[in-house]
């Protein structure tokens, strides 16, 4: 199957101010990633889907400086990541990893504050600015009321919002998102992908959203909140686009090795994946008739 790169329209160049080229990733001796190429575009919402260990995860950390590169680069407005010190990284990428560690005992609050470092120096530390964007933060993920509990004392879902909360905070143009609905349940992974779709809309003056990207392991929920989705399998893109035109039942086998039939969300119109018959038991056979028995009866 040939690689999607276009958007309905023939082959589509995107310009984004965050770009792989040439990426081979590895962890010792075992290369995850190879020689993948990719533009992220600017102002909107790239979903990078795949199974398990096809190295989604490892290039969104690369993005995010988390992992060095064994071959090819990460660009940052054309200049090398690895070039760029970690502070102006900071203002400009938020990162949210799969597994982040919260210090032991800290709120809520004070988790979310975090998020400002990248912002202050030692002659200027918190500032109303900083007030305004952690109440903003925590406003948005509903964690308010959780101020001033402690981080350890929270569930699953509460401390994966809090989390999010941090990330927003920091204010960056771009945004890295690993698996953001990991331990929520439906109606807040719905809130949190909702949130997502918000921060990357344009203002109403008309300024660019912020630029997202995040690992999904939803393919509908992908579907339904990407502008484009990317999949990858064994280190390697093999299709990128629009939802629409990336998701078919051809991909879905290929990727995923899910017999599937594709039709269109009966809210959004965006491609919905239905997976084949489930199995079920087969019906009993009817059982053998006794050797020597007759149907008819005698005189």
């Amino acid at each position: 199957m040939s690689t999607t790169t276009g958007t309905g329209s023939g082959t589509a160049q995107h310009t984004g101010r965050l770009a792989a080229s040439s990426l081979t990733l590895a962890y010792e001796d075992r290369t995850v990633v190879h020689e993948l190429d990719l533009t992220v575009p600017d102002g909107q919402v790239t979903v990078i889907v795949g199974p398990n260990a096809c190295g989604k995860s490892t290039t969104l950390r690369a993005l995010g400086r988390l992992l060095k590169p064994r071959g090819g680069a990460v660009l940052l407005d054309g200049e090398e990541l690895a070039r760029i010190p970690t502070k102006r990284i900071a203002r400009s990428i938020g990162l949210l990893p799969q597994t982040p560690v919260a210090p032991e005992a800290i709120t809520v609050s004070d988790l979310v504050a975090r998020g400002r470092q990248p912002h202050q120096s030692w002659w200027q530390q918190w500032s109303d600015e900083d007030e305004r964007a952690v109440t903003a933060a925590m406003a948005r993920t509903d964690v308010s009321a959780l101020a001033d509990r402690s981080v350890d004392e929270l569930s699953g879902g509460q401390r994966q919002r809090v989390w999010i909360a941090m990330a927003l905070a920091q204010e960056t143009d771009l945004l890295l998102l690993d698996e953001p609905t990991t331990y929520l349940d439906i109606a807040h992974q719905v809130e949190v992908l909702d949130l997502v779709r918000q921060l990357a809309s344009p203002a109403e003056d008309g300024t660019r959203g912020r630029t997202v990207v995040t690992v999904l392991h939803d393919l509908n929920q992908a579907a339904r909140y990407a502008d484009r989705l990317v999949a990858m399998k064994e280190g390697r893109i093999v299709a990128e686009g629009r939802p629409g035109d990336v998701v078919t039942a051809e991909l879905v086998a290929e990727v995923f090795g899910l017999e599937a039939v594709i039709v269109p969300d009966p809210v959004t119109g965006s491609p919905l994946v239905v997976p084949s018959a489930p199995w079920s038991p087969s019906p009993p056979s009817p059982s053998p008739a006794p050797s020597g028995s007759s149907s008819q009866k005698g005189p």
